[in-house]
């Protein structure tokens, strides 16, 4: 398909492609999180509560998601991109149909269906931004739609349930369907982005579909600060999506019972956000906005910690604290939904897709939160999702944080070695 002619402009362009992405990903999420805004109060299977049945099938079948999209994520070609993207959302919206005919405790194998190909379509995404001069911003827009709609999509569906009088076991099908004309328009859009120019290609590398033996070479070249950072990034990855599945719980616990408090907590996180990795389009060199981003991740679990310990002594109210946790949070998980592996591939040549690394990286990221979930269930079931979230908020901010600079250090060692290796030795 031939693109526009206003997208010749690059402002214009800039502007589309990351409106498109926003408003398609913020589309999704409508399909994925109206469960989590309802409790199920009182509701119990086999002594664990109903909820937590619930998200963890949900997560699980994201995690295993992730795992099968390593493979399908990093083969698609472009021409497949929309099509497979509406078809794993349609196949969600099937499965949240049956989560409210089939009663309970049965339905809980339809919140793993809705969670089994949801999990693909952000490595689809990256696929239609990555690899442009222009990919900073546009991304920047896509991973703040994720921020923003986890509040917004909440706010929708208790006001659904509050004014139309849904019930809770059909709010997930109503509020997904709300989005389906909206998502339709946006990831046409997205197909009128043309192809990354050569220019691009010049500056942040060709961007290719991936086989089997080239993400094991992939791997296996980068495999010490890749495991590393994967490590800290399931850390980071289990307590994000606890407390974005969790956040009525922890806020009522905390004393705070306000709908509109998460669309506007969350909007907040993400203007922020948004303008510190809209910044990064400025820095032309890849590996100084590498480690630009580096500083950012660091910069996001301190604060985690720091407002944690400031709330514990009643200096933050409590909405206060989970807005800064979640900046915190989303300062750390916004840079490897794309932003730090675009430029880690730009700045050492590396051609390859960045939608392999990243759903890689999800794949163990969803495998930690599902493991958080059985943890707090299990291990902490006495505990409070606020007291457990203030637990894990210290031990992110320590555990991450070292991590992180560890990670650093090894690409900055390896980085420094190549441009050693390229440069001509001088002349005697």
């Amino acid at each position: 398909m031939r693109s526009p002619a206003f997208l010749r402009n690059p402002t214009t362009f800039v502007i589309f492609g990351a409106t498109a992405a926003f408003c398609t990903y913020a589309c999704m999420y409508a399909f994925r999180k109206g469960i989590t805004a309802v409790t199920f109060e009182g509701m119990a299977f086999a002594g664990i509560s109903y909820k937590i049945w619930l998200i963890t099938a949900q997560v699980f079948g994201y995690a295993m998601s992730k795992r099968i999209g390593v493979k399908v994520v990093s083969e698609m070609s472009p021409g497949r991109r929309a099509v497979n993207l509406l078809l794993f959302i349609g196949l969600s919206e099937i499965a949240l149909l049956g989560f409210a005919l089939v009663p309970a405790p049965w339905n809980i194998i339809f919140l793993f269906l809705n969670g089994l190909p949801l999990g693909m379509v952000y490595g689809i995404m990256l696929g239609f931004l990555e690899g442009r001069r222009q990919t900073d911003a546009m991304v920047a827009g896509l991973t703040a739609s994720f921020i923003f709609a986890s509040g917004f999509v909440k706010t929708v569906a208790l006001t659904i349930k509050s004014d139309w009088g849904v019930s809770e076991f059909w709010l997930p099908f109503v509020t997904g369907a709300l989005f389906v004309v909206p998502l339709l328009i946006s990831t046409y859009a997205l197909t009128l982005l043309p192809p990354p120019t050569a220019e691009d290609q010049a500056q942040r590398t060709e961007r290719k579909p991936m086989n089997a033996s080239e993400r094991r070479a992939f791997v296996k070249n980068f495999g010490p600060g890749l495991i590393l950072l994967i490590v800290s990034y399931v850390l980071l990855s289990a307590f994000r999506d606890f407390r974005d599945n969790f956040g009525p719980e922890i806020l009522r616990d905390a004393g705070v019972e306000n709908p509109g408090i998460f669309a506007k907590t969350e909007t907040m996180v993400a203007v922020g956000v948004l303008m510190v990795m809209a910044l990064l389009q400025r820095v032309k060199d890849n590996f100084r906005a590498f480690a630009f981003l580096n500083g950012i991740m660091l910069a996001g679990g301190l604060l985690v910690g720091f407002s944690t310990y400031a709330y514990s002594l009643n200096l933050l109210s409590a909405g206060n604290w989970f807005l800064l946790t979640g900046l915190g949070l989303y300062m750390g998980y916004v840079p490897c939904n794309g932003l730090y592996f675009e430029r880690l591939v730009a700045a050492f040549r590396y051609v390859s897709t960045v939608g392999f690394i990243v759903t890689l990286a999800d794949w163990y990221g969803y495998l930690g939160s599902v493991a958080v979930l059985l943890y707090k269930n299990f291990g902490h079931a006495n505990i409070s999702f606020r007291e457990f979230f203030m637990y894990g908020g210290y031990i992110l901010a320590v555990v991450y944080s070292v991590l992180v600079i560890a990670s650093f250090s090894y690409f900055r060692r390896r980085y420094r070695a190549e441009i050693a290796l390229r440069e001509p030795e001088p002349v005697s």
